[in-house]
């Protein structure tokens, strides 16, 4: 394995246990058996290596959409939202790394959606625009549908690892799915 790719494993690994805190490049460092130092020849600065954990999280996370069945284009849309809720909560710091920490890699909007640049978001603004032109969703543009469907999950996510959502995991789930669905509801032509 590359030193570059070793780095970024331990990295990743350590901010899936502490976050953020758990990013000490000494700690990365001795555990590689490198230098601190050394670091630097792979990535210039430790926002470089957030920026790398930030890009490896986005790969998993566009890696779990590959696997989603292709269906219908509002039950595909629904697949990738619980999809999306399942990660946040399996995998509560690679969703934090993916979507959450400051970075100046991660794709920005409306730009880069725009441009194709995130494959997730392409995907579902293709969706969006099938169901569009098959007369299902109300006049609007795929990118302004895709933008509050994931708005509103990543929000209600954020909401629930912050404890402001009541109950538990059983009923945030059960919460998110009529949410979300009440937000497909308010694009579609008539109730699925």
């Amino acid at each position: 394995m590359e030193t570059a790719d070793e780095i970024l494993k331990v990295a990743s690994a350590a901010f899936d246990k502490r976050g953020l805190p758990g990013l000490s490049l000494r700690a990365i460092a001795k555990t590689v058996g490198i230098t601190p130092m050394a670091i630097y020849r792979h990535y210039a600065s430790k926002q470089a290596l957030i920026d790398a954990v930030v890009l490896d999280a986005l790969q998993e996370w566009e890696d779990i959409v590959a696997r989603v069945p292709p269906a219908a284009p509002l039950e595909w849309i629904r697949n990738l939202s619980e999809a999306h809720v399942n990660f946040a909560l399996e995998k509560p710091r690679r969703y934090e790394a993916a979507f959450l920490l400051h970075t100046t890699k991660a794709r920005r909007y409306p730009d880069d959606f725009e441009a194709g640049r995130s494959p997730v978001g392409a995907l579902q603004m293709r969706l969006i625009g099938e169901l569009i032109d098959q007369g299902a969703f109300k006049a609007t543009t795929p990118l302004e549908a895709f933008v509050t469907l994931a708005a509103l999950s990543q929000g209600l996510i954020t909401l629930h690892r912050a404890g402001r959502t009541a109950g538990g995991t059983r009923e945030f789930r059960k919460f998110y799915a009529s949410a979300m669905q009440r937000c497909f509801n308010s694009f579609t032509r008539k109730s699925p």
